[in-house]
């Protein structure tokens, strides 16, 4: 791999999107290229100042918004609002578009709604959900509006989505902290939370709740990260009948060679007698030379044959 590819390939790493085969080639490359290397602490300290950064309008921005909106609402005048009129309202949808000298105010709202909107995590945390007093952090609300229109005598009415985000902390053994991770791990919609998520907790899986999820993630995410993260966490319990029932599927049923070779390897460790059918069925079905070659030499090792009958 050269420096100009490996440049590429550095955020799906961080993001654990690359394929096992990019993934060994560019840590290869990593472990030759200090170039490289720095580019990617570059990369990693970009991603944590991104996810420290905090919008706040300063008070002169907020003092000189609001004075506008004061002028544009004197300026706009009283409006007299009939019985019918409100009945019409009540009875009508409308969508009202701001009045021109709003629309410079609207258009930084909708720049920092974007900006907290991105970086809102899916995160349902209740009011109860706390690790103690020094280690939880309120952030301010982050608003959408939702909808606006102009009311009797030159006022302005509008309709607000608040989401307020909080701010955790506390060590891998506390359980608020743990159940965190273990929905985070199962988050369908961002495989590079999840990665993050199983390689903190495959340190835990002395814990049947931990395990249990390491299982669940190597047999069912989708992400090959996910999953090889998953399996380094298994290491220790590969004589542990449903964990080895796990990788024993996984070893015949999933389709990344890297996954594969790595439960094969780990599944030799620990032989016994009921891995010949297995070995006899993966060597009918495997296309990987390497791992063809494992399981000929376990087989061999076992007194027993290649082919099944």
């Amino acid at each position: 791999m050269k420096c100009d590819e490996a440049t590429k390939a550095l955020p799906l790493f961080l993001y654990g999107e690359l394929a096992f085969e990019e993934e060994e080639r560019l840590e290869l490359h990593l472990d030759e290229c200090s170039l490289c290397r720095d580019r990617l602490a570059r990369e990693k300290t970009l991603h944590r100042a991104a996810d420290a950064v905090e919008l706040v309008p300063s008070s002169e921005a907020l003092a000189n918004s609001r004075q506008q909106l004061r002028g544009a609402i004197a300026h706009a005048g009283p409006v007299r609002v009939t019985f019918w009129t409100h009945l019409r309202e009540m009875l009508s949808l409308r969508f009202h578009p701001a009045p021109a000298v709003l629309q410079p105010i609207g258009a930084l709202a909708l720049v920092a709604l974007g900006f907290f909107g991105a970086r809102t995590i899916p995160l349902n945390i209740g009011s109860g959900s706390r690790i103690n007093s020094a280690g939880m952090v309120d952030n301010p609300v982050t608003s959408r509006v939702r909808y606006v229109e102009p009311v009797a005598a030159g006022k302005v009415q509008i309709v607000v989505d608040e989401t307020r985000q909080r701010v955790l902390s506390g060590k891998l053994e506390d359980q608020s902290i743990q159940r965190l991770l273990l929905a985070a791990a199962k988050d369908p919609s961002d495989p590079g939370l999840r990665v993050e998520s199983v390689d903190l907790l495959k340190g835990r899986s002395e814990s049947t709740e931990v395990r249990r999820a390491l299982l669940y993630a190597l047999e069912h995410d989708a992400n090959a990260g996910v999953r090889l993260k998953a399996l380094d966490g298994l290491k220790g319990f590969a004589e542990d009948p449903d964990t080895r029932k796990a990788l024993t599927q996984v070893l015949l049923t999933d389709k990344n060679p890297g996954v594969r070779t790595q439960v094969i390897d780990l599944l030799i460790q620990h032989k016994n007698d009921n891995m010949v059918g297995v070995l006899q069925e993966l060597m009918r079905k495997e296309d990987n030379g390497y791992i063809r070659m494992r399981c000929q030499r376990a087989l061999s090792d076992m007194n027993a044959s290649v082919e099944t009958f």
